[in-house]
């Protein structure tokens, strides 16, 4: 059987990929052949392409880690799936449960082959069942911009920090998808959520997937003082930092308030005063994904709520240049999917 998979060097940019026909081979001990139907892209992608990712990536790599499809072979030894199942998997397949350590690095689309492939061959540990009300371009979604926002709500097992409780407020910084996600998990978790933006056409977008209020960062530079005057001076319980400048969600947060710190998909990194973390008492945790645990727990939440994914636009498996080229110039609402079959 031959396959089509797109391959890269990291640091070559979009026009490095290169899509290419090979044999594909038969899974092995405790392997899952899984034809991929669609993909999902993030900034994380970008970097990989720019040879800016923080982790090791292979030579000659199959990109995208996020990805869903249908069981199409098992390897000896494999139990908790089958032929015909619908799967996605984590980004890190090694990382089952509790923190992360050094020895659950390797991940799809950097050291270990992706899925902007026809067919993958996947680690049994590593798949999720997909929601049953879900798409596979909506469970293609899911992989770090959704395990990132359920991380960044609910904490990672370390026990720093609780995860969100109902009645607290969460701040959302920006409109990418590990925001839009945490806008519509935070509302579901029962909290209160304030939504940042610089552009005014998404302000009714977000109000629409559950934020109680919106700021809009460029006609409210020091959009902290817009929270707290939300909060009745207060401040916010939590923020889900994706975008801007660190010092403003600190200086947003309530006494013993946590930010969760995704990262800084604008490339705006300043330095930081740690006095604004003394001066409340914050936790600042950083958020690297989530473990297979975590993404079993969104997955059940997602289907208790019928939770769907925003869609920003697709594109077919032949264009994935033209997908990585409009995710990464029109700044888009929601995430861009490529569909493999």
């Amino acid at each position: 059987m031959k396959v089509r998979s797109y391959h890269v060097n990291s640091g070559d940019g979009i026009d490095g990929l290169s899509l290419r026909v090979d044999g594909s081979r038969p899974p092995g001990p405790g392997e899952v052949a899984v034809a991929v139907h669609a993909v999902s892209l993030s900034f994380r992608e970008l970097l990989v392409l720019r040879g800016r990712y923080v982790l090791p990536v292979k030579p000659d790599v199959i990109p995208v880690s996020d990805g869903a499809g249908e069981v199409v072979a098992v390897g000896p030894g494999v139990q908790r799936v089958r032929p015909g199942d619908r799967v996605t998997a984590t980004l890190f397949p090694q990382w089952q449960d509790g923190p992360l350590r050094p020895e659950f690095l390797p991940q799809l689309g950097g050291s270990l082959d992706g899925l902007l492939t026809e067919v993958a061959i996947l680690p049994e540990q590593a798949l999720v069942p997909v929601p049953e009300h879900l798409s596979y371009a909506e469970a293609a979604t899911l992989p770090c911009a959704a395990v990132t926002a359920w991380n960044a709500l609910t904490g990672d097992g370390s026990g720093i920090g609780a995860g969100v409780l109902c009645g607290q407020t969460v701040v959302t910084t920006g409109s990418g998808g590990v925001s839009l996600f945490a806008v519509q998990l935070a509302k579901l978790l029962g909290a209160t959520v304030i939504a940042t933006t610089g552009r005014p056409d998404k302000e009714q977008r977000l109000r629409d997937l559950g934020a109680d209020e919106v700021v809009n960062y460029r006609t409210v530079p020091d959009w902290h003082t817009a929270v707290r005057d939300l909060t009745g001076g207060r401040g916010a319980d939590r923020v889900v930092h994706t975008a801007g400048a660190l010092d403003q969600s600190l200086r947003s947060l309530a006494v013993s308030g946590h930010v969760a710190f995704v990262g800084s998909v604008d490339g705006n990194w300043p330095p930081l005063d740690p006095r604004l973390v003394f001066g409340a008492v914050a936790t600042l945790r950083a958020v690297a994904v989530g473990s297979h645990a975590q993404f079993t727990q969104l997955a059940d939440f997602v289907t208790a709520h019928r939770l769907r994914p925003v869609i920003d636009r697709t594109f077919p498996f032949e264009d994935a240049r033209a997908a990585f080229r409009h995710y990464e110039s029109t700044n888009p609402f929601g995430k861009v999917v490529i569909e493999v079959r």
